[in-house]
């Protein structure tokens, strides 16, 4: 019997809404809120604010280009956390609405979770491919920086993440510094392929196992530039595309080292990654030259599916519906949400 999961996704500045049917990805709405961008960032109170607007269209439209009505759905599936509470609470009350409503099953998904889910959906045109379990996928987002072991959709474990700065916070704050638009990290990916990411070494840390820090790789970026500018005030806008370049070039080394590290002593060769920085080229290409150098088999998400979206909601919902893990009307959104 086919599944039918209506996603919803409230986490941070994106409201979407996707309809999944077992796999296979039928719509996949996002309204993104371009009122952050003035301000350098996400302010809180003004993305709940327009996903309060863009909740009931966004679902709606959501529904339409599926072609599925809502006594179709057999569960609302909806992120409960991580993110911005304000944000949170918006689709999670929009979901007991519906549910109320309607008479729709609830299912509540961890963010996280849904980013590595996101490998197992298909598009309507075609079958994507998808690693085995157990495999390894290292989860890089604006927030977080994780490697977690994958045994099964609901079985994971976190055996590395980040001890201060996340990947994408050092980005954008060493985007925000040259004055670069946020969100930093797209521009600095297009600035670094016409530059040298050998022009500059900056700090590299020393973490045990198989944990992330980027807060010295950050002071060491901005003292660099403190130095240069006092003796060069044009220094930034001269040097913007080698300092992108060896910057990126930095964060994926450090991303991949321990990454080859947890795959050599886990003996595990199906390597995924997932979130917002998994966009980013230079990971990527980084991705795939160590995996044709150690034999991994490697998945990379469909670039739809690497920002904050639905469709990895409703695929995440779609096997705790399998399992019967339904949510309560009593559920309230975790902006602290980690475990897996």
């Amino acid at each position: 019997m086919d599944i039918t999961i209506l996603g919803i996704e409230s986490s941070c500045d994106d409201t979407s809404a996707a309809v999944l049917r077992d796999n296979r990805l039928l719509s996949n709405v996002i309204a993104s809120q371009a009122v952050h961008v003035k301000y350098g960032g996400v302010i809180p109170e003004l993305a709940s604010r327009a996903h309060q607007q863009n909740i009931v269209p966004v679902v709606d439209t959501a529904l339409k280009e599926a072609g599925v009505a809502l006594s179709e759905i057999d569960a609302i599936a909806f992120t409960r956390g991580p993110g911005l509470v304000g944000s949170l609470l918006v689709g999670v009350s929009f979901a007991k609405g519906l549910s109320i409503a309607r008479n729709i099953p609830l299912v509540e998904v961890n963010h996280l979770q849904g980013h590595i889910l996101s490998h197992f959906i298909d598009l309507p045109d075609r079958e994507l491919p998808h690693p085995d379990f157990p495999f390894l996928c290292l989860l890089v987002s604006g927030g977080h920086t994780q490697i977690v072991r994958v045994d099964s959709p609901l079985e994971m474990r976190i055996i590395g993440t980040t001890i201060d700065d996340a990947a994408g916070e050092a980005f954008d704050k060493c985007a925000k510094v040259m004055g670069l638009p946020y969100p930093g990290g797209p521009v600095i990916d297009r600035l670094a392929k016409e530059g040298d990411p050998e022009a500059f070494r900056f700090a590299r840390p020393r973490v045990e196992g198989y944990d992330y820090s980027f807060s010295g790789l950050k002071t060491s970026f901005l003292y660099t530039l403190r130095d240069r500018v006092a003796e060069d005030p044009d220094f930034i806008e001269r040097h913007k595309a080698d300092l992108c370049a060896s910057l990126q070039h930095t964060i994926v080394s450090i991303l991949l080292d321990k990454l080859v590290r947890a795959s050599k002593q886990t003996g595990i060769r199906d390597i995924a990654i997932a979130g917002g920085v998994s966009a980013n080229s230079g990971l990527r290409d980084g991705i795939v030259a160590e995996g044709a150098k150690r034999g991994w088999r490697t998945f990379l998400p469909e670039f739809k599916f690497t920002t904050d979206n639905a469709a990895m909601i409703a695929m995440a919902g779609r096997y705790r519906y399998a399992h019967g893990d339904f949510s309560t009307l009593d559920v309230a959104p975790e902006a602290r949400l980690e475990e897996l």
